[in-house]
């Protein structure tokens, strides 16, 4: 009996990828047992093609061979009941902070995640920008798995409904997990991901009218299983539209990052969205130039685009230039593969500079200016 316990213990505490908890919090090892040095062990996958199934298995047999007595392990895999699906939902919930359940699916009350209370340590990020074309998703996937390279654990929420890209960029081997009406953001290179392009063909448009994009967007935030992240990155779309205002009101503690080029014209248009962003009280934290130069074969550095619009940006809304970001046909390409440049070449000009931006805002330390409406008294 002793045995059998050891081995229970040492598989419930082997940690699912897929939802980073140990597998005896989330009730996914059933029955186990020792004939002699035999070890069996029963794993209860939510659903049957659960991603990281065959690395729970070898992260089981690995804990089991270890403990005095056993020679062999065998893991036999099931697929949960639905009343442990039910539970495993309402233990998720219960650790996000949201809503409580009673175990047969029924809610009752919500409080929202822990992440969005005052209290949390979690930094939510805005990537904002006055237009398209400026390269703000490229900066958002490649500061996010900067982030995680620096040991933080980071979301990304592709809130760019209309015009999603972070899935394509990022390159997951799988869509998020659906269960029940909690859905579990996708992991891929460190970070979590989340965003509609899972959910709707490339070649699909979204129309929606505003209502309908506040909906998603507060699902996306409220009913996902983000764990108890350093960091959720938020891929904003352009401009100062319906997404906007609706993170405002999800997200109030929402630090904005504006991205830019370095040309007037599009410092002129990134003003404008740093601008609305203050008008919704929302703290803006800082100016990232990208393409800011290129390096020929000759080893001459041109400035295509011209110089100075980050820095102006930057000295006009009173926030520092974080950092400027060279232009690199290689992030560009690995954008469009799947394969980001800090993941596919950590060394190059154009991870360092995302390495060195992801320093500086882990230094800033969190906005301490929240909107007036959330203060007691």
């Amino acid at each position: 009996m002793a045995e059998t316990l050891n081995i229970a213990a040492a598989a419930g505490a082997v940690v699912d990828p897929e939802l980073e908890l140990a597998l005896d919090v989330v009730g996914m090892v059933g029955e186990t047992s020792l004939d002699g040095g035999n070890a069996r062990v029963e794993l209860a996958l939510p659903i049957a093609a659960w991603p990281s199934a065959i690395a729970i298995e070898q992260a089981i047999e690995r804990a089991v061979e270890a403990l005095d007595g056993v020679d062999a392990v065998e893991v036999n895999r099931r697929t949960m009941t639905e009343e442990e699906r039910l539970t495993l939902r309402s233990t998720l919930r219960r650790l996000m902070g949201g809503e409580e359940d009673d175990g047969h699916g029924h809610s009752h009350g919500s409080s929202g995640p822990r992440f969005l209370e005052t209290t949390s340590a979690t930094r939510v990020l805005g990537i904002s920008s006055g237009k398209g074309g400026v390269g703000k998703s490229s900066v958002t996937v490649n500061l996010a798995i900067a982030l995680a390279q620096a040991g933080k654990r980071v979301g990304v929420l592709d809130a760019d409904v209309y015009g999603f890209s972070i899935p394509k960029m990022l390159g997951p081997d799988h869509d998020p997990i659906i269960l029940g009406d909690t859905v579990i953001p996708t992991p891929v290179h460190g970070v979590r991901c989340l965003s509609m392009g899972f959910f709707v063909p490339d070649e699909q448009p979204v129309i929606w009218r505003g209502p309908m994009l506040h909906k998603a967007i507060e699902q996306f935030v409220t009913e996902a299983w983000w764990g108890e992240p350093d960091f959720i990155l938020i891929d904003m779309p352009p401009g100062t539209g319906d997404v906007a205002l609706t993170l405002s009101e999800v997200l109030p503690r929402v630090e904005i990052y504006v991205v830019t080029t370095p040309q007037p014209a599009a410092e002129r248009v990134a003003q404008r969205s740093a601008w609305a962003a203050r008008k919704m009280k929302l703290a803006v934290r800082g100016v990232i130039e990208n393409m800011s130069w290129f390096i020929g074969d000759d080893g001459t550095r041109y400035e295509l685009f011209g110089a100075g619009g980050g820095e102006q940006l930057a000295h006009q809304l009173g926030v520092p230039l974080l950092g400027q970001v060279p232009l690199v046909p290689a992030l560009r390409e690995g954008g469009d593969a799947g394969s980001p440049i800090t993941v596919s070449d950590p060394e190059s000009i154009a991870s360092r500079a995302f390495a060195e931006l992801a320093a500086k805002i882990i230094a800033q330390g969190p906005a301490r200016v929240y909107r007036q409406e959330l203060r007691i008294g």
